[in-house]
Protein backbone atom coordinates (compact mmCIF):
# COMPACT_ATOMS: atom_id res chain seq x y z
CA UNK A 1 0.00 0.00 0.00
CA UNK A 2 1.45 3.82 -0.60
CA UNK A 3 1.52 5.56 1.46
CA UNK A 4 1.36 9.33 2.11
CA UNK A 5 4.82 11.00 2.45
CA UNK A 6 2.42 13.85 4.24
CA UNK A 7 0.53 12.51 6.44
CA UNK A 8 2.49 12.46 10.28
CA UNK A 9 2.34 8.77 11.45
CA UNK A 10 1.96 5.32 10.42
CA UNK A 11 0.17 2.98 8.90
CA UNK A 12 -2.81 1.75 11.36
CA UNK A 13 -4.10 -1.70 11.43
CA UNK A 14 -7.31 -2.55 11.75
CA UNK A 15 -7.42 -5.30 14.37
CA UNK A 16 -10.94 -6.33 12.22
CA UNK A 17 -10.46 -9.57 10.13
CA UNK A 18 -10.21 -8.55 6.24
CA UNK A 19 -20.88 5.70 -31.78
CA UNK A 20 -22.91 7.79 -33.04
CA UNK A 21 -22.85 11.25 -32.82
CA UNK A 22 -25.46 13.54 -32.01
CA UNK A 23 -27.50 14.11 -35.50
CA UNK A 24 -26.66 17.15 -37.24
CA UNK A 25 -23.82 17.97 -34.75
CA UNK A 26 -20.08 17.57 -34.92
CA UNK A 27 -18.00 14.70 -33.25
CA UNK A 28 -16.56 16.35 -30.49
CA UNK A 29 -20.46 17.19 -29.65
CA UNK A 30 -21.50 13.46 -29.50
CA UNK A 31 -23.81 13.45 -26.55
CA UNK A 32 -23.98 10.07 -24.52
CA UNK A 33 -27.29 9.77 -22.13
CA UNK A 34 -26.73 8.64 -18.61
CA UNK A 35 -30.79 8.67 -17.82
CA UNK A 36 -32.40 8.60 -14.50
CA UNK A 37 -34.80 6.68 -12.67
CA UNK A 38 -38.01 7.61 -11.34
CA UNK A 39 -41.16 5.09 -10.28
CA UNK A 40 -43.17 7.56 -12.57
CA UNK A 41 -40.75 6.76 -15.24
CA UNK A 42 -41.75 5.33 -18.89
CA UNK A 43 -38.88 3.05 -20.32
CA UNK A 44 -40.90 3.31 -23.90
CA UNK A 45 -40.52 6.55 -24.17
CA UNK A 46 -38.08 8.42 -26.51
CA UNK A 47 -36.48 11.91 -26.42
CA UNK A 48 -37.02 13.74 -29.84
CA UNK A 49 -34.20 12.79 -32.45
CA UNK A 50 -31.90 12.57 -30.09
CA UNK A 51 -28.93 9.68 -31.82
CA UNK A 52 -26.84 8.79 -28.84
CA UNK A 53 -24.15 6.86 -28.31
CA UNK A 54 -24.06 4.50 -25.74
CA UNK A 55 -23.33 0.56 -24.51
CA UNK A 56 -26.75 -0.31 -25.94
CA UNK A 57 -25.90 1.15 -29.54
CA UNK A 58 -29.68 2.21 -29.61
CA UNK A 59 -30.97 5.65 -30.77
CA UNK A 60 -32.46 6.50 -27.95
CA UNK A 61 -31.72 9.50 -25.14
CA UNK A 62 -32.80 6.74 -22.98
CA UNK A 63 -34.80 7.70 -20.00
CA UNK A 64 -33.86 4.26 -18.25
CA UNK A 65 -30.46 2.64 -17.53
CA UNK A 66 -28.11 2.00 -19.47
CA UNK A 67 -27.03 -1.44 -19.72
CA UNK A 68 -23.51 -2.58 -19.27
CA UNK A 69 -22.70 -5.30 -21.20
CA UNK A 70 -20.17 -3.62 -22.86
CA UNK A 71 -17.60 -3.10 -19.85
CA UNK A 72 -15.93 -1.02 -18.19
CA UNK A 73 -13.40 -0.33 -20.86
CA UNK A 74 -15.86 -0.13 -23.33
CA UNK A 75 -18.01 2.72 -22.13
CA UNK A 76 -14.91 4.11 -20.86
CA UNK A 77 -13.33 5.00 -24.12
CA UNK A 78 -16.25 5.28 -26.46
CA UNK A 79 -17.42 8.40 -24.03
CA UNK A 80 -14.14 9.83 -23.63
CA UNK A 81 -15.23 8.99 -20.09
CA UNK A 82 -11.77 9.18 -17.30
CA UNK A 83 -10.44 5.83 -15.71
CA UNK A 84 -12.45 4.55 -13.11
CA UNK A 85 -9.68 5.42 -10.59
CA UNK A 86 -9.21 9.10 -12.01
CA UNK A 87 -13.15 9.23 -11.96
CA UNK A 88 -13.34 8.61 -8.44
CA UNK A 89 -10.65 10.56 -6.99
CA UNK A 90 -11.86 13.57 -9.09
CA UNK A 91 -15.55 12.69 -7.19
CA UNK A 92 -13.72 12.76 -3.82
CA UNK A 93 -12.58 16.09 -4.41
CA UNK A 94 -15.89 17.81 -5.73
CA UNK A 95 -18.38 16.54 -2.88
CA UNK A 96 -18.34 18.11 0.36
CA UNK A 97 -20.83 15.54 2.05
CA UNK A 98 -20.83 11.81 2.21
CA UNK A 99 -23.18 9.04 4.37
CA UNK A 100 -20.96 7.49 6.04
CA UNK A 101 -22.50 4.13 7.32
CA UNK A 102 -21.19 2.66 10.82
CA UNK A 103 -21.89 -0.66 13.01
CA UNK A 104 -24.62 0.09 15.72
CA UNK A 105 -22.46 -0.18 18.64
CA UNK A 106 -24.20 -2.21 22.05
CA UNK A 107 -23.46 1.34 24.34
CA UNK A 108 -26.88 2.86 22.46
CA UNK A 109 -28.52 -0.03 24.00
CA UNK A 110 -30.98 -0.13 21.39
CA UNK A 111 -30.77 -2.03 17.15
CA UNK A 112 -26.60 -3.46 18.17
CA UNK A 113 -25.15 -4.69 14.76
CA UNK A 114 -27.61 -2.91 12.77
CA UNK A 115 -26.06 -0.66 9.89
CA UNK A 116 -26.49 3.10 10.78
CA UNK A 117 -26.14 5.92 8.23
CA UNK A 118 -25.39 9.48 8.82
CA UNK A 119 -24.78 12.58 6.47
CA UNK A 120 -21.40 13.93 7.35
CA UNK A 121 -18.56 16.20 5.21
CA UNK A 122 -15.61 15.55 4.76
CA UNK A 123 -12.09 16.20 3.14
CA UNK A 124 -9.40 14.38 1.90
CA UNK A 125 -5.59 14.15 2.11
CA UNK A 126 -3.03 13.61 -1.02
CA UNK A 127 -3.84 10.11 -1.53
CA UNK A 128 -7.66 10.76 -1.47
CA UNK A 129 -8.17 9.02 2.24
CA UNK A 130 -11.30 11.08 3.68
CA UNK A 131 -10.92 13.66 6.96
CA UNK A 132 -13.73 13.70 9.02
CA UNK A 133 -14.53 16.14 11.81
CA UNK A 134 -16.31 14.40 14.28
CA UNK A 135 -18.08 15.34 17.74
CA UNK A 136 -17.96 12.73 20.40
CA UNK A 137 -21.40 13.02 20.80
CA UNK A 138 -22.41 11.72 17.71
CA UNK A 139 -24.06 7.87 17.06
CA UNK A 140 -21.78 7.45 14.19
CA UNK A 141 -18.43 8.29 16.25
CA UNK A 142 -19.94 6.26 18.96
CA UNK A 143 -19.89 3.75 16.40
CA UNK A 144 -16.33 3.92 14.75
CA UNK A 145 -14.66 3.78 18.31
CA UNK A 146 -16.01 0.29 18.79
CA UNK A 147 -15.78 -0.76 15.29
CA UNK A 148 -13.75 1.33 13.02
CA UNK A 149 -15.07 -0.67 9.95
CA UNK A 150 -17.31 1.51 7.58
CA UNK A 151 -18.68 2.59 4.35
CA UNK A 152 -18.44 6.08 3.57
CA UNK A 153 -21.25 6.64 0.23
CA UNK A 154 -19.98 9.76 -2.06
CA UNK A 155 -21.79 11.26 -4.96
CA UNK A 156 -22.39 14.83 -6.42
CA UNK A 157 -23.33 17.36 -3.41
CA UNK A 158 -26.96 16.58 -2.58
CA UNK A 159 -27.48 20.15 -2.18
CA UNK A 160 -26.28 20.44 -6.38
CA UNK A 161 -28.58 20.54 -9.47
CA UNK A 162 -28.91 16.39 -9.14
CA UNK A 163 -28.77 13.78 -7.09
CA UNK A 164 -30.63 10.86 -8.91
CA UNK A 165 -30.04 7.46 -9.14
CA UNK A 166 -27.93 7.70 -12.28
CA UNK A 167 -25.54 10.11 -10.77
CA UNK A 168 -22.22 9.15 -10.30
CA UNK A 169 -21.35 7.56 -6.66
CA UNK A 170 -18.82 5.51 -5.47
CA UNK A 171 -18.65 3.38 -2.08
CA UNK A 172 -15.11 3.27 -0.30
CA UNK A 173 -14.64 0.50 2.54
CA UNK A 174 -12.33 1.43 5.35
CA UNK A 175 -11.30 1.52 8.50
CA UNK A 176 -11.55 5.16 10.37
CA UNK A 177 -9.74 6.04 13.41
CA UNK A 178 -9.34 9.33 15.27
CA UNK A 179 -5.88 11.32 14.88
CA UNK A 180 -3.66 11.77 17.53
CA UNK A 181 -3.19 14.88 19.33
CA UNK A 182 -0.15 15.50 17.80
CA UNK A 183 -2.19 14.79 13.74
CA UNK A 184 -5.15 17.14 14.90
CA UNK A 185 -3.07 20.35 13.99
CA UNK A 186 -2.56 18.56 10.39
CA UNK A 187 -5.96 17.34 10.62
CA UNK A 188 -7.51 20.71 10.48
CA UNK A 189 -5.56 22.03 8.20
CA UNK A 190 -6.43 19.34 5.28
CA UNK A 191 -10.07 20.15 6.48
CA UNK A 192 -10.14 23.85 6.14
CA UNK A 193 -8.34 23.51 2.61
CA UNK A 194 -12.18 21.93 1.33
CA UNK A 195 -14.64 23.25 3.95
CA UNK A 196 -12.84 27.23 4.08
CA UNK A 197 -15.51 27.89 6.34
CA UNK A 198 -13.90 26.97 9.20
CA UNK A 199 -10.60 28.13 8.62
CA UNK A 200 -10.96 30.87 11.43
CA UNK A 201 -12.79 28.76 13.88
CA UNK A 202 -11.33 26.58 16.68
CA UNK A 203 -12.71 23.20 15.89
CA UNK A 204 -13.66 22.76 20.28
CA UNK A 205 -15.56 19.74 21.35
CA UNK A 206 -14.74 17.89 17.24
CA UNK A 207 -11.93 15.55 16.59
CA UNK A 208 -10.18 14.47 13.38
CA UNK A 209 -10.56 11.26 12.35
CA UNK A 210 -9.09 9.62 9.03
CA UNK A 211 -10.14 6.58 6.96
CA UNK A 212 -6.51 4.69 7.45
CA UNK A 213 -7.09 1.69 5.57
CA UNK A 214 -9.01 1.82 2.42
CA UNK A 215 -10.08 -1.90 1.95
CA UNK A 216 -11.93 -1.69 -0.96
CA UNK A 217 -13.98 0.94 -4.04
CA UNK A 218 -17.39 0.52 -5.63
CA UNK A 219 -17.42 2.68 -8.62
CA UNK A 220 -20.79 3.25 -10.32
CA UNK A 221 -20.37 6.12 -12.98
CA UNK A 222 -22.78 5.56 -15.12
CA UNK A 223 -22.37 5.43 -19.08
CA UNK A 224 -22.15 1.18 -18.84
CA UNK A 225 -19.18 2.27 -16.00
CA UNK A 226 -19.43 0.09 -13.07
CA UNK A 227 -16.11 -1.12 -11.40
CA UNK A 228 -14.41 -2.70 -8.75
CA UNK A 229 -11.49 0.19 -8.39
CA UNK A 230 -8.23 -1.05 -7.28
CA UNK A 231 -7.18 0.83 -3.87
CA UNK A 232 -3.53 1.50 -5.39
CA UNK A 233 -4.49 3.01 -8.52
CA UNK A 234 -6.85 5.10 -6.19
CA UNK A 235 -3.78 6.24 -4.00
CA UNK A 236 -1.16 6.66 -6.55
CA UNK A 237 -3.34 8.58 -9.37
CA UNK A 238 -3.65 12.71 -8.64
CA UNK A 239 -7.19 14.07 -9.34
CA UNK A 240 -7.69 16.58 -12.94
CA UNK A 241 -6.61 20.09 -11.45
CA UNK A 242 -9.94 21.01 -12.78
CA UNK A 243 -11.61 19.02 -10.08
CA UNK A 244 -9.28 19.99 -7.31
CA UNK A 245 -9.22 23.93 -7.65
CA UNK A 246 -12.47 25.33 -6.92
CA UNK A 247 -14.97 22.29 -8.30
CA UNK A 248 -17.60 23.36 -6.93
CA UNK A 249 -17.30 26.97 -7.67
CA UNK A 250 -16.11 26.25 -11.23
CA UNK A 251 -19.03 24.51 -11.79
CA UNK A 252 -21.72 27.60 -10.61
CA UNK A 253 -19.53 29.56 -12.67
CA UNK A 254 -19.65 27.53 -16.00
CA UNK A 255 -23.65 27.34 -15.05
CA UNK A 256 -24.18 31.05 -15.18
CA UNK A 257 -22.51 31.51 -18.52
CA UNK A 258 -23.49 28.12 -20.15
CA UNK A 259 -26.57 26.99 -19.02
CA UNK A 260 -28.74 28.22 -20.86
CA UNK A 261 -26.97 28.11 -24.24
CA UNK A 262 -26.52 24.51 -23.97
CA UNK A 263 -29.82 24.04 -23.30
CA UNK A 264 -30.26 26.34 -26.79
CA UNK A 265 -27.75 23.54 -28.56
CA UNK A 266 -29.63 20.72 -26.87
CA UNK A 267 -32.62 22.11 -28.44
CA UNK A 268 -31.47 21.68 -31.81
CA UNK A 269 -33.64 18.45 -32.77
CA UNK A 270 -36.02 18.78 -29.87
CA UNK A 271 -36.89 20.91 -27.23
CA UNK A 272 -35.05 20.54 -24.02
CA UNK A 273 -36.03 22.78 -21.06
CA UNK A 274 -33.12 22.74 -18.91
CA UNK A 275 -29.26 21.96 -18.88
CA UNK A 276 -27.39 22.13 -15.96
CA UNK A 277 -23.87 21.18 -15.97
CA UNK A 278 -23.03 18.72 -13.02
CA UNK A 279 -19.68 17.53 -13.03
CA UNK A 280 -16.75 18.32 -15.25
CA UNK A 281 -13.23 16.54 -15.62
CA UNK A 282 -10.05 17.22 -17.97
CA UNK A 283 -11.84 15.21 -20.90
CA UNK A 284 -15.53 16.73 -20.51
CA UNK A 285 -18.60 17.45 -18.69
CA UNK A 286 -21.62 15.79 -16.95
CA UNK A 287 -25.15 18.00 -18.27
CA UNK A 288 -27.99 16.96 -16.14
CA UNK A 289 -31.00 17.64 -18.85
CA UNK A 290 -35.09 18.36 -18.13
CA UNK A 291 -37.28 17.72 -20.68
CA UNK A 292 -41.06 18.44 -18.32
CA UNK A 293 -41.04 15.95 -15.48
CA UNK A 294 -38.35 13.61 -16.95
CA UNK A 295 -34.30 14.28 -16.61
CA UNK A 296 -31.29 12.49 -18.03
CA UNK A 297 -27.75 12.81 -17.81
CA UNK A 298 -25.75 13.54 -21.34
CA UNK A 299 -21.84 14.35 -21.56
CA UNK A 300 -20.48 16.58 -23.65
CA UNK A 301 -16.80 16.04 -24.59
CA UNK A 302 -13.94 18.34 -25.24
CA UNK A 303 -11.71 17.83 -28.41
CA UNK A 304 -9.73 15.26 -28.48
CA UNK A 305 -6.09 15.54 -27.63
CA UNK A 306 -7.41 18.81 -25.44
CA UNK A 307 -7.40 18.18 -21.70
CA UNK A 308 -8.89 21.30 -19.67
CA UNK A 309 -6.97 22.16 -16.58
CA UNK A 310 -8.80 25.60 -15.64
CA UNK A 311 -11.57 26.77 -15.29
CA UNK A 312 -11.15 29.36 -17.98
CA UNK A 313 -9.34 26.87 -20.35
CA UNK A 314 -12.85 24.89 -20.04
CA UNK A 315 -14.71 28.40 -20.71
CA UNK A 316 -13.21 28.71 -23.94
CA UNK A 317 -13.50 24.48 -24.93
CA UNK A 318 -17.30 24.82 -23.96
CA UNK A 319 -17.55 28.21 -25.92
CA UNK A 320 -15.82 26.60 -28.85
CA UNK A 321 -18.27 23.58 -29.26
CA UNK A 322 -21.19 25.70 -28.76
CA UNK A 323 -19.72 27.99 -31.61
CA UNK A 324 -19.60 25.41 -34.13
CA UNK A 325 -22.63 23.81 -33.03
CA UNK A 326 -24.38 26.71 -34.40
CA UNK A 327 -22.30 27.56 -37.71
CA UNK A 328 -22.66 23.56 -38.42
CA UNK A 329 -26.42 23.89 -37.62
CA UNK A 330 -26.96 26.99 -39.81
CA UNK A 331 -24.39 25.64 -42.84
CA UNK A 332 -26.96 22.80 -43.04
CA UNK A 333 -29.96 25.32 -43.39
CA UNK A 334 -28.54 27.16 -46.04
Amino acid sequence: MIWDPNFPTKKVRSSWPKSRSLKGLPYYMTVCSRPSESPDEKPEQETPNFSVSGTSGGSRAGLFRTPISGGVQSATSAHRLPHPALAVRNLMEQARFAHLCTTMSRMHHRREGYPFGSLVDFATDSMGHPIFSLSPLAIHTRNLLTDPRCTLVVQVDLNSWWSGLSNARVTIFGDIFPLSDDEQEWGHKQYTAKHQQWASQQWGNFYYYRMQNISDIYFIGGFGTVAWVDVKDYESIRPDKIAVDGGERNLKELNAIFSKPLRKVLSLDGEIDDAALISIDSKGTDIRVRQGAQFNVQRISFEEDHEVETVDEAKAALQKIINRCYRSKTHKRS
